[in-house]
């Protein structure tokens, strides 16, 4: 549900869900794999920024999936939440 050109955080997603941590979250999100329709890139940290992968380094792929989708990064690899996240209670008003 979250749109082309917004981002998530995964501490929403966990509250969505209200059974998982946002670390849960990103655990499910990470086992996703890249050929599904599920935007999982679209889900980065609270601070805005890709999480770290196993091998402590950011996803170039989910940058460049978002960046193609009109998300900025700032020169400090950050996304501004004020501007690019979801508010999800006008998503959930336009479904009930």
């Amino acid at each position: 549900m979250i749109p082309y050109g917004k981002v998530s955080t995964y501490g929403q997603i966990a509250a969505i869900d209200g059974k998982i941590t946002p670390r849960q979250a990103g655990y499910a999100l990470a086992a996703v794999p890249h050929e599904n329709d599920i935007p999982w890139y679209r889900v980065v940290n609270s601070q805005g920024r890709i999480s770290r992968r196993a091998d402590g380094k950011e996803s170039e792929e989910q940058r460049l999936l978002l960046e193609s989708e009109g998300v900025k990064f700032s020169t400090t690899g950050s996304i501004d939440l004020d501007k690019f996240l979801w508010d999800i209670n006008l998503s959930w008003e336009k479904i009930l």
